[in-house]
């Protein structure tokens, strides 16, 4: 059997700042200095970024326009706008619009919209089995329960939903996922295993790693690199020999640095990818490995050709995860994806596109309080829609 190399191409990144306006406007209401937020240098002079922000204005009815058209799909009612503009001071509008934005949540269209932004973020959807894994999202958001069930979850995973618009009504129905297979939340989805489905189980880690950490690889990076004896040096905090060689242990050289260091994305994937490698092409879980390798014939991969003997599966260096159930509590207690929950949150609210595809990253200072309340209060999602629609970063322009 011929040996390969697997060359990856890691993506440069960069940060586009983010803002709560585009341009600033006059309104009809609070007219606010806006919170000044921006990226300054710390020099105690002010780049072009902090003064946009500096110009904006508070504008409730703008505002509830743009969450109108998240939230429920729809444009604000006359009435509704009115009950802002009517309100005698800055104080009631500000207090009329919160609660708009708390009964655009309660209408059945918010679950409906839930769902189409679980699926844009998921990226699957269209049959009962793909949308299983946006339903349970969706539910989690209109019930306002906890972000992390989405990796802890055991019961409930596959609901369906069904929405009439005529009769007004909006029903998640929860159901348990098929098969006997360890169960964490969407993880372990099987729709999502299959649409995923993929040499190595890579394409199911990626989708984990971008979906739910908003970052690509390679994503553990040292802080020294080290010299492996390529064009370019090594960056990972794994010891860059406890992955496949390609020779003394497994089929694939994952240490090759002709073209650039492989280990730099797989020192991570490498230690994460067996815990999907049981589901099979249709998503069912099966009790060994049941993904292919890119060999000719396509045969099934084996735990050599990721690690070596003795090596942890691990959802990050220090955090053994040694199955599925674990992988997913180690994820639900990370800050990271706390964090990359809000900003995908955030990016909706502000009309932004995906973070990871488009580079719309959202930097920790502009959403820190959101992520700080947002663990603090359990991860619960209704709770933290709420709060991105009603900071001051969205209501000013």
């Amino acid at each position: 059997m011929k040996r390969i190399s697997i060359l990856l191409v890691a993506a440069t990144s960069f940060a586009v700042p983010a803002c709560g306006g585009d341009s600033s406007s006059t309104g009809d209401d609070d007219p606010g200095t806006g919170s000044g937020t921006g990226s300054g240098s710390g020099s105690g002079t002010q780049d072009e970024w902090d003064l946009l922000l500096g110009t904006r204005v508070t504008d409730y009815n703008a505002a509830l326009k743009i969450a109108a058209f998240r939230l429920t799909g729809d444009v604000p009612t006359v009435d509704e706008i009115n009950q802002i503009k009517n309100a005698p001071d800055a104080a009631a509008k500000k207090a009329a619009y919160g609660a708009l934005i708390q009964a655009y949540m309660g209408r059945p269209t918010f679950a409906r919209q839930m769902v189409l932004f679980w699926q844009d973020t998921f990226r699957m959807g269209g049959t009962a089995e793909l949308d299983a894994a946006p339903a349970f999202a969706a539910q989690l958001a209109v019930e306002n329960r906890s972000y992390t069930e989405l990796f802890t979850a055991t019961t409930g995973t596959c609901p369906t939903f069904a929405y009439d618009g005529r009769a007004g009504t909006a029903t998640f129905t929860p159901a348990d996922c098929a098969g006997t297979g360890p169960k964490a939340g969407v993880l372990t989805d099987p729709g999502a295993m299959r649409h995923f489905f993929g040499n190595l189980a890579f394409r199911r880690v990626k989708w984990v790693q971008e979906t739910f950490d908003c970052a690509k690889f390679p994503i553990e990076i040292a802080a020294a690199p080290t010299d492996v004896g390529g064009a370019s040096p090594y960056t990972g905090v794994w010891p860059f020999t406890s992955i496949s060689d390609g020779t003394t242990v497994g089929r694939i050289n994952f240490q090759d640095t002709a073209a650039v260091v492989c280990a730099n994305c797989h020192s991570t994937m490498n230690h994460i990818a067996p815990l999907f490698a049981n589901f099979d092409d249709t998503g069912a879980y099966q009790a060994t490995i049941s993904v292919p390798t890119p060999f000719d014939g396509a045969p099934l991969a084996e735990l050599t050709d990721y690690l070596i003997a003795g090596e942890p599966l691990s959802w990050r260096m220090g955090i053994p995860t040694p199955d599925l159930t674990s992988f997913g509590n180690a994820m639900a207690a990370d800050a990271s994806v706390a964090k990359c929950g809000v900003a995908r949150v955030w990016n909706w609210a502000l009309g932004k596109t995906d973070i990871v595809d488009a580079l719309q990253e959202v930097p920790l200072e502009t959403i820190n309080t959101e992520v700080t309340t947002f663990i603090a209060s359990g991860h619960k999602m209704k709770d933290l829609i709420y709060a991105v629609f009603t900071s001051d970063d969205f209501v000013q322009f």
